[in-house]
């Protein structure tokens, strides 16, 4: 998928550099690898593949001139890659990318400017996501039927 992507000039450095543009906060080249890390992992996953590709073949077959407001296909193959990576919360990201057009993204076609914007806003959200539980841990919640828990995985009362 990458060498796909790379070939319409969007890399993972390219990626890396848009997400970063909107990140606030310290330590951004620890960010950077962290978030490398996670892209990667997504990139190779065959769901986000499928809609990458299709984003990528609806460019190539799907004439549209420029980003009409009635086109909404876009928008949703976006937010389908943001939540997949990064749940519910992803989609807030997902418009914040989609509305301010950072780095590459302001560069990109309709269909790829929001799979790939959907793309960093799922990995950024699934980067900053509290701490899970771990399987042990929900394993132990289902049998003692505790069902909230704090950040931290542990049972509140």
């Amino acid at each position: 998928m990458i060498e796909e992507l790379e070939a319409k000039g969007i890399t993972l450095e390219r990626m890396l550099d848009t997400a970063l543009e909107l990140y606030i906060g310290d330590d951004a080249e620890k960010v950077r690898g962290q978030l490398r890390e996670i892209m990667l992992l997504y990139l190779n996953d065959i769901n986000v593949q499928a809609l990458l590709k299709a984003a990528l073949l609806l460019e190539e077959n799907f004439k549209v001139e420029g980003d009409p407001v009635n086109l909404v296909a876009d928008e949703l193959i976006g937010i389908d890659i943001a939540e997949y990576i990064g749940g519910k919360m992803a989609l807030f990201n997902f418009f914040y990318y989609d509305t301010k057009k950072p780095g590459i993204l302001k560069d990109l076609p309709p269909f790829l400017d929001d799979a790939v914007g959907g793309f960093i806003a799922g990995c950024m959200t699934r980067l900053f996501e509290p701490f899970l539980p771990s399987e042990e841990e929900e394993q132990e919640y289902e049998e003692n039927g505790d069902i909230i828990a704090d950040s931290k995985g542990k049972h509140t009362d």
